[in-house]
């Protein structure tokens, strides 16, 4: 049974993201490890995760949104009856921890310091990633020789099914943003539609927006790699 859960808890990992880099906290190996245990106290079952970031520094609002996510959504998996989710390695691991577990929030965790929670922060970096999202899907039909006056009038429901559509529907979910099948391919951050002069200065900057999400990405698993390099 503790195997089963241990997926199940796995997989409820799997949804949690690093909101800078829009990457799943496991495939950036930011989970160093996932127990499953009975509770001691026949209950249920204790789930134990830690958690590393790239460096002693990285940014405590990013770092708390991973940690409280983490939580959240292991405790959310069933059969799951108490939960440990910690950060190790970093600054302020301490208080986020103790923040995240009495459910306290950043700014009770950081009196004097936070002045507010991290939803509007969270929602920055979704519609990111939805800019971004929307040049991943756009460049095949691009390729195909797809011009602006058929993009800007795409509707998702119009698009070949895939993972990057899938994805982009999941981002504009997240900030309220359209993302029904009527919903229109380009947007801008805000939910305007993009007309089709407007196409192509769009295109480059979702483009240059998920380069920007990529290098970073790329920078903290070289970063990861190194730091901890002795003990991998």
């Amino acid at each position: 049974m503790s195997g089963v859960l241990r997926d199940a808890v796995w997989a409820a990992l799997d949804t949690v993201l690093d909101p800078e880099l829009d990457e799943p906290i496991t495939s950036l190996e930011f989970v160093t490890s996932c127990t499953v245990s009975e509770d001691p106290d026949g209950s249920g079952a204790v789930a134990v995760v830690r958690l590393r970031l790239p460096t002693f520094f990285c940014s405590p609002n990013f770092s708390w949104l991973m940690v409280a996510d983490a939580h959240d959504a292991v405790s959310a998996v069933p059969g799951i009856t108490r939960v440990d989710v910690a950060l190790e390695d970093h600054f302020v691991s301490e208080v986020i921890n103790q923040g995240v577990a009495a459910r306290a929030g950043f700014v009770a965790a950081f009196p004097g310091e936070a002045v507010a929670e991290l939803d509007d922060l969270r929602a920055t970096f979704f519609r990111k990633a939805a800019l971004a999202g929307q040049e991943r899907v756009a460049r095949p039909l691009v390729n195909s020789g797809m011009g602006p006056d058929e993009l800007a009038a795409l509707r998702l429901g119009q698009v070949p099914p895939s993972q990057d559509l899938d994805r982009l529907r999941a981002r504009r979910a997240e900030v309220g943003l359209p993302c029904g099948d009527d919903a229109p391919l380009l947007l801008h951050p805000e939910g305007e539609p993009v007309t089709a002069a407007q196409v192509p200065l769009h295109l480059r900057r979702a483009r240059l927006t998920g380069v920007s999400i990529e290098a970073n990405g790329g920078t903290c698993r070289d970063l990861l790699a190194k730091r901890y390099a002795a003990t991998s």
